[in-house]
């Protein structure tokens, strides 16, 4: 039970912590990296589109106007992204004509050579030579009006209208609606990818920084002896109580920070989102993602905490985090690959595996309907976990904080948890 001793060991730990600069730098920052990550992206895509010098030469004088007048509308030309020449010739003349232009390529003064030959009318076979063949960008910028090129051209003397090849180039559109048992039939955006991404991503990085900083402060206790004098005023039990719960608070107002902006955008009508990304939050699933992150935080608190008791410095330490970091890195690929399979059954069980379910079962919460249930279960089962862990955490903590020297063994390690306390 909560005692003076422990509150105050847990003012303290909250005091350090939030009042901290690098709380502070963190709580800030880590916002602005996500969104400062999505923005460089964004702008490595635009310099990386930078000039393409292509050359488009195909085996029939017909198919080589096409896409001379095809190209003339495309935007890549009109904002000069991409600049295209065209030419007719035969496949032996090709073989010439590039044996004379491997140089320019090499020196990526020509970017690339386009052969299209007619052969292409009928399995849309088409050769590309260039230093860096894999051009992703590139591609999505030819491929299109190649490929309408060749289906204008094959169905041009079928009988069939503009607005037919039109039809027959598009893909469908498909309009996802989820079913709810509350609520029904709603339609589907990108909202809840973007929510488990954000879920999945800020539960991550969370347990992994709060942890790392709970471990270090641990080690840097024992390490400078610090701890021997706090423990002549309070157990080993309540300063590992306190210490934990006061990072467990502090980590769950950072949470509660980091998703201010993302309750603000589902929950007003400040901000209007396109259809297609709306979000759909719950005061429901806000409340469970903050109380499973809670429990969970705990848990791995009482995990690093542990490992920090155990070593002497950070070095040392890190043979025993491995084992710890497994345990948040496989649920957290677990989570993401839901986003492929939402249904996956490794999902499903891994939602209701301990340690696991505190990462998977949010995810799942927003992209699939979940029973209450089960979210429920989920839960019940971090607190048996909790309660499991505790006190074969709190035998190593008690010997390993005292304990310098030599790097102890793990075998060593076992034998302190059979030691009463």
């Amino acid at each position: 039970m909560l005692n003076n001793r422990i509150l105050a060991v847990f003012k303290r730990e909250v005091k350090e912590r939030v009042i901290s600069k690098g709380f502070i730098f963190m709580t800030i920052l880590l916002p602005v990296f996500m969104f400062g990550i999505i923005g460089i992206q964004v702008l490595l895509m635009k310099e990386g589109s930078t000039k393409y010098n292509i050359i488009i030469i195909s085996e029939s004088q017909e198919l080589t106007k096409k896409l001379e007048n095809e190209f003339k509308n495309t935007d890549a030309v009109k904002d000069s992204t991409l600049r295209p020449s065209f030419d007719t010739m035969s496949q032996e003349d090709f073989k010439n004509f590039l044996r004379s232009k491997k140089q320019e390529i090499l020196d990526e003064k020509i970017t690339g050579v386009f052969y299209i030959p007619n052969s292409a009318l009928k399995d849309k076979k088409v050769e590309y030579y260039s230093k860096t063949p894999q051009n992703r960008r590139l591609s999505e910028l030819l491929n299109r009006p190649i490929n309408k090129v060749l289906i204008d051209t094959y169905f041009s003397n079928r009988a069939l209208s503009i607005e037919e090849l039109n039809f027959a180039r598009q893909g469908i559109d498909v309009t996802g609606f989820k079913v709810s048992k509350d609520e029904g039939f709603a339609e589907a955006g990108y909202g809840s990818l973007i929510l488990t991404y954000l879920f999945t991503f800020l539960l991550y990085m969370s347990l992994l920084m709060m942890g790392q900083m709970i471990m270090q402060s641990v080690i840097e206790e024992k390490s400078s002896r610090i701890v021997e004098v706090i423990l002549s005023s309070v157990s080993s039990k309540e300063l590992m109580i306190g210490k934990i719960l006061g990072s467990g608070v502090t980590g769950l107002l950072q949470m509660a920070i980091w998703l201010s902006p993302v309750i603000m955008v589902a929950s007003t009508t400040w901000f209007v989102l396109p259809p297609e990304v709306s979000i759909s939050l719950s005061t429901f699933q806000i409340v469970y993602f903050l109380l499973n992150f809670f429990l969970g935080l705990v848990i791995f608190l009482g995990l690093f905490a542990t490992v920090g008791a155990i070593f002497d410095n950070p070095q040392d330490a890190q043979s025993g985090l491995w084992p710890v970091m497994l345990l948040i890195i496989i649920p957290f690929f677990i989570a993401f690959s839901m986003i492929e399979n939402p249904n996956s059954v490794i999902a499903k069980i891994s939602s209701f595996v301990p340690f696991a379910n505190i990462i998977v079962m949010p995810a799942r919460m927003t992209i699939a309907e979940v029973p209450v249930w089960e979210l429920l279960t989920s839960l019940v089962i971090s607190v048996l976990t909790l309660l499991a862990i505790f006190p074969l955490a709190g035998k190593i903590y008690r010997i390993g904080i005292l304990r310098t020297g030599k790097k102890p063994k793990w075998s060593e390690v076992i034998k302190w948890l059979k030691y009463k306390y």
